[in-house]
């Protein structure tokens, strides 16, 4: 059973699914710990409610950021993860970090990758007048949101549409697909080399899985 570490900042509701999924045997893995960079993350009380074990590094203990990174590269460390989940940690990790735990460390983000890397997707796919929008799974490379990308899920957006309301619905196919990799991983189907992920042998392409 492989051992699953999650990094959160917020709420976890991504972190509930794949709780939910190890608990119901979806997943063949257990989730060993949570680190939250934010005390009053409430991800840290969906933790604790499941009996998993918890953390808190702040940034505020810490002078600069390589320090930071580098007792966060630690704490990690002690969980020996076979992999790291991020669900909507807030912080850019370093590169040292990353290289430390490459082709076992995954991400979502809200946006279908390549486009709109970085923050405040949902509006910027409104203010670009697209007509769709979603969420990728993807490994995390030392390049910000630009891992190979695992999985996609897309969502419409429709006239008069707020930025809300989109991320509502993207967050919705989330839940569905962030548990669906990492049961994959889980399995043994997935795997990062060079630069390229692989599901059951086969190179996925720009979009990952089941792409158009």
């Amino acid at each position: 059973m492989k051992r699953i570490l999650v990094l959160i900042s917020g709420s976890g509701s991504n972190l509930q699914t794949i709780l939910d999924h190890c608990a119901s045997g979806k997943i063949a893995g257990q989730v060993v710990g949570v680190i939250s960079n934010k005390a009053d993350a409430y991800g840290l009380v969906r933790a604790e409610q499941a009996g998993v074990a918890t953390s808190v590094l702040a940034q505020q203990q810490f002078a600069c950021r390589e320090d930071y990174d580098l007792a966060l590269q630690g704490l990690m460390a002690g969980y020996q993860p076979d992999l790291v989940v991020l669900a909507g940690f807030m912080r850019i990790l370093s590169g040292d970090l990353v290289r430390h735990f490459a082709g076992k460390m995954i991400n979502i983000h809200p946006s279908l990758l390549p486009k709109y890397q970085g923050l405040h997707t949902h509006q910027r796919a409104i203010d670009a007048g697209d007509e769709e929008h979603g969420a990728s799974v993807h490994f995390v490379t030392e390049e910000l949101d630009g891992g190979p990308v695992i999985l996609q899920a897309r969502v419409p957006i429709f006239e008069g549409d707020e930025a809300d309301e989109v991320a509502a619905r993207v967050q919705a196919q989330e839940h569905s697909i962030y548990p669906l990799v990492v049961q994959w991983f889980c399995e043994g189907r997935l795997r990062m080399q060079e630069g390229t992920a692989f599901l059951d042998d086969a190179a996925l392409g720009p979009a990952g899985y089941a792409s158009e």
